[in-house]
């Protein structure tokens, strides 16, 4: 049987959360009501003229930059010609054989191997508005009409083309993780799938392992998260696998990809760049940047998501798990890197409440400039004034609530005796056959003993301070 090898290329289309759209004055904002959000210059009314978004051009040059890319010295917009209900002005303005950025890479970690994955080219254009369906799932087929919703059209657009060097759905997966907090810390979109502002196609084909010729192409669209993306991926890989086993031809086209069914599905044939008609704009002038321009953008950007991995991993001695989740989003990083400071606690110790309690159960937003109020559970847990279970439970309360932390714990009763020497000897007299049989090696006991400190403390007691104190008194 013919070993097939994928070949992945993802083209990832990112909303610049600018302030208004690419080129005119309207909003760029979220939702609101259709068709309100828009002005002549978007919805292409006769007369009206472009006019570039300085912002947004800025944007997508730091993208092409902190790719590692290289800003093009000149570049053009032109004008992508194709019919679709959701764009208004019947061509897109969008950017074909000379973008703002070309080459640079991606590192990428991929079952424990860093691959590096090689960039093709960052454009700019304006989005298409939206289409709404009117069935009860949302399909095409099962709609009776269609409606369309404007507010988006116009909107900054930044297309991150890979070239085809990934070589898995998991790869597919660990790329778009990397590219998006990538994005999100240079704070050019908020990169939320769900709201469309960073989505995915994936262009998909296998060939027989060893050969250098790729195989028939085949693009993906509508996957709207990252999990969709990876299913969606390796669906596409086992279908072509399967035809060409059975000796079956495959052919170049655009499928859709069903979340609910898990199956993607034929929507038309692949178009070539000539059926698009590309040619300039003829309202708008080239694009030619100076030298003293692009080396100012390349001098702000932040610290990116691979360097501060790095950094975690040398200088707080972080495992590379824990500085993964951690700096798959700027302000999780951002909040860590204060808790230390303000705890004085070890970085690996803070990773862990921040990777295995604070994350998982407390949303960004609410616990984003609570340092102190975690940096104070994570100290009383290390002087052991609560347990490290009460200190759970009180750092979720106080970043939901807003409460001090001290407040909750003494107004729930959680602070650990101390002074345990009464209660250990009351333990120890009123269970002589365990504390026998510690007396005589064996230790499994204690934890018997330690249980019944717990319970006459009604879980007040420190168990390390327990356990120390009877080991201490039974040895004697």
């Amino acid at each position: 049987m013919t070993e097939y090898e994928a070949v992945i290329g993802l083209e990832c289309h990112v909303e610049l959360s600018t302030a208004t759209k690419m080129f005119c004055g309207c909003p760029n904002e979220f939702g609101g009501e259709p068709n309100t959000r828009t002005c002549p210059v978007c919805l292409g009314h006769p007369g009206t003229l472009p006019v570039p978004n300085r912002e947004a051009v800025e944007r997508t040059m730091k993208i092409a930059l902190a790719l590692d890319g290289e800003g093009a010295p000149r570049s053009l917009f032109h004008r992508k010609n194709y019919f679709y209900p959701d764009m208004p002005k019947n061509y897109q303005i969008s950017q074909y054989d000379l973008p703002i950025g070309t080459g640079g890479h991606l590192d990428i970690d991929a079952d424990g191997e860093t691959r590096r994955i090689g960039m093709n080219r960052v454009h700019l254009e304006e989005d298409t508005g939206k289409t709404i369906h009117a069935s009860a799932t949302g399909r095409i087929a099962e709609a009776d009409h269609a409606l369309e919703d404007y507010n988006r059209a116009g909107v900054p657009l930044v297309e991150v083309v890979s070239e085809p060097d990934l070589r898995s759905p998991g790869e597919a997966r660990a790329y778009l993780q990397e590219l998006r907090a990538l994005l999100e810390a240079l704070g050019v979109s908020d990169v939320r799938m769900e709201e469309g502002s960073l989505r995915c196609d994936a262009n998909v084909s296998v060939r027989p392992a060893g050969r250098a010729e790729l195989g028939t192409k085949v693009e993906i669209k509508n996957m709207n998260s990252i999990r969709s993306v990876e299913r969606a991926v390796r669906y596409e890989i086992d279908r072509q696998r399967e035809a060409l086993e059975r000796g079956e031809p495959l052919v170049q086209e655009t499928r859709h990809w069903d979340e609910d069914r898990g199956v993607t599905i034929s929507l038309r044939s692949k178009e070539e760049a000539f059926d698009y008609r590309y040619f300039p704009e003829p309202d708008l002038p080239p694009m030619e940047p100076d030298e003293e321009w692009v080396a100012k953008l390349r001098a702000s950007l932040p610290e990116l998501p691979a360097a501060r991995r790095r950094r975690f991993l040398e200088s707080m001695e972080l495992s590379l798990e824990q500085a993964r989740i951690l700096t798959s989003a700027p302000g999780w990083a951002d909040l860590f890197e204060d808790t230390v400071e303000a705890s004085g606690q070890p970085g690996r110790s803070v990773a862990n409440w921040f990777a295995q309690t604070l994350m998982p159960q407390v949303p960004l937003d609410r616990a984003a400039g609570r340092a102190d109020a975690i940096a104070q559970v994570l100290r009383m847990v290390a002087d052991a004034e609560i347990s490290s279970t009460a200190g759970k439970e009180v750092l979720v309360e106080a970043i939901a609530s807003g409460r001090p932390p001290s407040e909750i714990v003494d107004e729930r009763g959680l602070r650990q005796i101390s002074d345990l020497g009464g209660v250990i000897g009351e333990v120890i007299a009123e269970n002589p056959g365990p504390a026998e049989q510690f007396r005589g090696g064996k230790e499994g006991v204690i934890g018997f003993l330690v249980g019944q400190v717990m319970k006459k403390t009604g879980g007040a007691a420190n168990p390390q301070e327990a356990q120390r104190l009877l080991r201490e008194r039974l040895s004697s």
